[in-house]
Formats: structure tokens, C-alpha cells, sequence
């Protein structure tokens, strides 16, 4: 699927490649949206009840107990997806959550080659994983202005990444979807199973695997935005490669959420447009 000399790319086989990363980024989202720690959405659902102080056993002395419940309370403060203080936030707020929380650890992910110096920086996997960090955080973004069709994501992922303008909308053969459900179940990996936490170990492994679907177009990474020259620089320094490939994928990951929400602009599906 890869153009030699860096030409462009026909636009079936980047959609081959993009539909089946957007179906596999779901579980991953899902998971991190879904999340509730330390049971506090279930917690704040049974306020009012004996419930409440489920989580420490009757027979406790009652300051132990008081003790729990101003923790959970100091708890749901906290903006993470499950919390009260989550629930209240805005579509900017959780936009800003995902660049800078989740965004940061896909970068980390993204930045490890560099700890090779500059013979890791020669291997376009780094690239690959880059873009698949931006991507995922794309999709997020998109969902959070209520944006979920796929041909619209692989659109928006298509221009961002690819610089490339895409009309989908002509619907999939049984053969072609069913192609796509298995290519996205052989990324997703083990956070597509029932009952599987979206741990930070599984969230880099699915980084890994997603960055490998996007290795198929590796001659057109190039076009995802970057962070700075001096980036790339500091990145073929053995050891301290890993900081300056760490501050490039950062830029470049935030380049690319802006870039995200002015096309969901122009697109006419920002939340509020």
C-alpha cells in the first residue's frame, strides 16, 4: 500500500487502512470514557442509601467509615471520565482532558524509539506510532462534539494526517466489513474482551498495534503534523534522543487536535456549530 518516492497514495487503500484503525480505536475510547474508578458513579447513584458505605464492612468503627466517604467525596472532584466532576464539564474541558492527559501518554509511547538515538529515528515504526497517537486522540475529540459515524472519522483522520479530502458514503460490501471487523479485532488486542480494563499497559499496546496498521502507508507519515525542527534535532542524540522525540511528537500531537477541531468546523459538526 505504500507509494515508493512518497506519492500520493490512492484514496481505497488509505480508506482500507483507516476504516479498520477507527473501528479499533472503539474499545480503546470506550474504555477510558467508561471508566469508574473506585466505584464513584455507582457510588453517587446509591447516595442517599445505606449504599453508600458499602465499601467498608458494618462491623468497622464508624470513623473508619467517615474516613472512606470524605476520600470518595475528595474523589469526585476529580475531572476523569466516571466522575461527577467529568459529568459537569464542558466539550472544550474534555477536549483539553484528552490532549493533556491522554494525549501525554500516548506521546511517552510514541517517544521511546528515540532512546535508540538516531539509528531507532531512521525506522519509520516511530512515525507510525506517532500518528497513531494523534489518531486515537482525533477520534476522541471528534466524540466528544458528538461526531461517531465512521466514514466521517475516516475523513477527518484521512485530512489531518494525510492532507487528504475525502466524500465517503457509499456503503461497505459484506466482504468488505467483515474484512474490516477483523483487521480492527487484530489491533484492539486483548482491551476488546468482555470485562477488559483500558489499563495504561493495554492502552500502550493498543498504541503499538494501532501505530503497525498505519506502518502500511508509511511513505505519507511524513504529511502528520510534527513538532519542531530543533525537535528532530535533539532526536538523533543516543540517550537523550528520547526527550527531544518526546517534545516533537508533543507538538505535533497538539498541532493535530487543532487541526481536528478546524475541520470539524468547516464540516459544520463542532458541538455548538
Amino acid at each position: 500500500m505504500t507509494v515508493p518516492g512518497n506519492q500520493p497514495i490512492d484514496d481505497g487503500p488509505l480508506v482500507t487502512v483507516l476504516r479498520p484503525f477507527v473501528r479499533a480505536t472503539r474499545p480503546v475510547l470506550a474504555g477510558l470514557r467508561e471508566a469508574d474508578p473506585f466505584g464513584l458513579r455507582s457510588r453517587e447513584a446509591a447516595q442517599g442509601s445505606s449504599a453508600g458505605t458499602d465499601l467498608v464492612p458494618a462491623e468497622q468503627s464508624s470513623r473508619l467509615r467517615k474516613r472512606v466517604d470524605t476520600l470518595l467525596d475528595a474523589l469526585s472532584s476529580v475531572e476523569i471520565p466516571g466522575t461527577a466532576a467529568w459529568a459537569r464539564m464542558d466539550v472544550d474541558a474534555r477536549t483539553h482532558w484528552w490532549v493533556y492527559r491522554v494525549g501525554r501518554f500516548t506521546t511517552l509511547v510514541a517517544s521511546l524509539p528515540g532512546l535508540g538515538g538516531a539509528l531507532a529515528r531512521t525506522l519509520p515504526v516511530s512515525d507510525a506510532i506517532g500518528a497513531a497517537g494523534e489518531g486515537l486522540v482525533l477520534v476522541a475529540i471528534a466524540g466528544e462534539h458528538g461526531v461517531t459515524d465512521e466514514d466521517r472519522l475516516v475523513e477527518l483522520l484521512a485530512s489531518v494526517l494525510f492532507r487528504r479530502e475525502l466524500t465517503l458514503g457509499g456503503a461497505l460490501t459484506p466482504e468488505e466489513d467483515a474484512a474490516a471487523d477483523v483487521r480492527a479485532e487484530e489491533l484492539t488486542g486483548d482491551i476488546a474482551g468482555t470485562g477488559k480494563r483500558a489499563t495504561l499497559r493495554r492502552v500502550g499496546t493498543a498504541v503499538w498495534r494501532l501505530g503497525w496498521a498505519l506502518f502500511a502507508v508509511q511513505d505519507q507519515l511524513d504529511k502528520r503534523p510534527h513538532g519542531r525542527f530543533y525537535h528532530e534535532w535533539l532526536g538523533y542524540l543516543p540517550v537523550v534522543g528520547v526527550v527531544g522525540k518526546y517534545l516533537g511528537e508533543w507538538s505535533g500531537l497538539k498541532r493535530a487536535a487543532d487541526r481536528g477541531r478546524a475541520w470539524l468546523r468547516r464540516r459544520g459538526l463542532a458541538a455548538g456549530a
